[in-house]
């Protein structure tokens, strides 16, 4: 690794950053990102950020994979295959319950991760005890008592 150079601070946000020698002073790396994100009108930003009307979706995420899905408009998808002869047949799907579940599904998983984790520290603080227990057994045998 080449160390060679010194240190100064960023002359906008104040980091640190290494620059050469003869340098006097500089600009970090994220402040001349900002600057020129800044230079950018809101359409250029928008277009290099992937921001647009046209890339929004009406779609839930993971709709590509369900095996059934339906639009409002009754087009019909079959894991992510659009089936034009089943177009109104199928009942719309409820996004709204479909979040709800989703949601559930997660509080549920958070519950059971916190349990385990409960029993972890339990059995780790059970273990440490014993641990104790046997250094203890261990000073006695070896007559170091009262010795700290």
């Amino acid at each position: 690794m080449n160390t060679s150079g010194i240190t100064v601070e960023c002359n906008d946000c104040g980091r640190f950053m290494t620059v050469s020698d003869t340098a006097t002073g500089g600009t970090c790396s994220t402040c001349t990102h900002r600057r020129c994100i800044g230079l950018m009108s809101d359409s250029d930003r928008d277009k290099l950020f992937g921001v647009s009307p046209e890339n929004r979706s009406t779609k839930p995420r993971g709709w590509r994979w369900m095996t059934e899905f339906v639009l409002a408009d009754g087009t019909v998808y079959h894991k992510g295959v659009e089936q034009p002869d089943l177009k109104g047949t199928r009942p719309i799907t409820d996004i709204d319950a479909l979040y709800k579940k989703r949601k559930k599904n997660k509080e549920a998983l958070q519950k059971k991760e916190h349990k385990a984790l409960l029993a972890h520290a339990k059995k780790v603080k059970e273990a440490k005890s014993a641990a104790d227990a046997l250094k203890k057994q261990k000073d006695f045998l070896n007559h170091k008592v009262g010795d700290k």
